[in-house]
């Protein structure tokens, strides 16, 4: 175990006080309100939606107003914005803090995903470093009272960082807090994440919260990244697919207790079914929909566990809650914890790749008139990913 035993300090991130410094990074496809309802029974922090697109949201597109639905018990409305356009950002942001929508707003510039950077945004925008300032600087202004915070990248590769200039673009622009996912684009998600990244950015960046991202696995990951960058609080994404109890273990041990959810198989079992359920209220009580969705999550939650291929492949072609009921009911519900095969990576690592990027994009740090155009005119219309 880390030698962090006593409890962290609180974090802030602006007026919003957290009572354990850990945030659920948004994941799309995952972080819908149901992910988040799951999560929040278990343990404690703040949890971000799905990514939205600006341009999606001032369209006021159906997937957009259905992603930034929160549940009556989610008390911290947090939502993802994405976008390239400083005057879209703008009056998204608006939208949601004139409709009471949110009560934070955080910015994606750390999508490494081809569709989006092909198109300038996510990882790739913060080295046009001026728009990128802009199109904060609209967004915090459009936001008044509401906090905004950033999460980023090291940068497109390792002779493209920006990471350190884009935070304190950040902070000047008027940030609650920075985040930093300690991988660059190129790495995608291969790899070990930068932990010495994350400190280099902390003694940088010292009027507001620097928080960390990147390889958190379990609690005693977290705390080791606490200890060895000094960061404020910790984001964390993959490590929670099919783990909802892991911020059960997080709020203990940034409360200093030594404890760790060791689930059997049926309790397993249990979180599946009722991520299901919430799954199926998210999509209005379409029950086929939501049963669709859960197959995704199947060998999330079963790694490491004695369930059959046969009967892992049927749950992820499961059609309805008493199907999937059926199913559930076939697991030795007694069997233990299996440790350490349960434990570790979750979702595709993949392996370094050359970002996709718009034409000449590297050839300045500044946004020609032509690239402005095309860019503006790319924003994605899409949320979720």
């Amino acid at each position: 175990m880390s030698s962090l035993t006593v409890p962290a300090p609180p974090l802030s991130i602006g007026p919003l006080p957290l009572s354990v410094p850990v945030v659920l990074a948004p994941m799309a496809g995952i972080t819908n309100t149901a992910f988040r309802r799951l999560c929040r029974e278990y343990g404690a922090g703040l949890y971000v939606s799905e990514m939205i697109t600006s341009r999606a949201l001032v369209e006021r597109t159906p997937v957009s107003m259905r992603l930034i639905r929160h549940h009556e018990s989610e008390t911290t409305r947090s939502i993802q914005l994405y976008s390239v356009d400083p005057v879209t950002a703008g009056e998204a942001a608006r939208f949601l803090v004139g409709e009471g929508l949110a009560d934070h707003i955080d910015m994606n510039f750390g999508c490494p995903v081809p569709k989006v950077t092909r198109k300038g945004g996510g990882a790739a925008l913060p080295w046009k470093l001026t728009h990128f300032r802009r199109i904060v600087e609209e967004t915090v202004k459009a936001a008044g009272d509401i906090p905004v915070t950033v999460k980023m990248r090291k940068g497109i590769d390792a002779d493209h960082l920006t990471y350190l200039e884009a935070a304190k673009a950040a902070e000047g622009a008027g940030v609650s807090a920075v985040a930093l996912h300690a991988r660059t684009a190129a790495d995608f998600y291969s790899g070990t994440a930068d932990w010495d990244a994350i400190g280099t950015l902390k003694e940088t960046i010292t009027s507001i919260p620097v928080l960390g991202n990147g390889d958190i696995w379990s609690a005693d990951d977290a705390l080791r990244m606490v200890e060895q960058s000094g960061c404020d609080g910790i984001v964390v994404g993959r490590g929670c697919l099919g783990r909802p109890w892991l911020f059960g273990d997080l709020a203990a041990a940034f409360r200093g207790e030594k404890r760790k959810a060791t689930p059997t198989l049926g309790e397993v079992g249990d979180a599946l079914r009722r991520h299901a359920e919430l799954l199926v209220e998210f999509f209005d009580g379409d029950e086929q929909r939501g049963c669709r969705d859960i197959r995704k999550h199947v060998a999330w939650y079963f790694k490491g566990y004695p369930v059959g291929g046969e009967l892992r492949a049927r749950m992820a072609r499961t059609e309805s809650l008493q199907h999937l009921d059926d199913m559930l009911g076939e697991l030795d519900r007694d069997a233990p914890y299996p440790g350490e095969a349960a434990e570790g990576q979750r979702g595709r690592a993949g392996t370094p790749k050359k970002p996709a990027l718009p034409d000449r994009w590297l050839e300045s740090r500044e946004l020609s008139e032509a690239s402005r155009a095309e860019v503006s005119a790319a924003e994605l219309h899409n949320s979720g990913g």
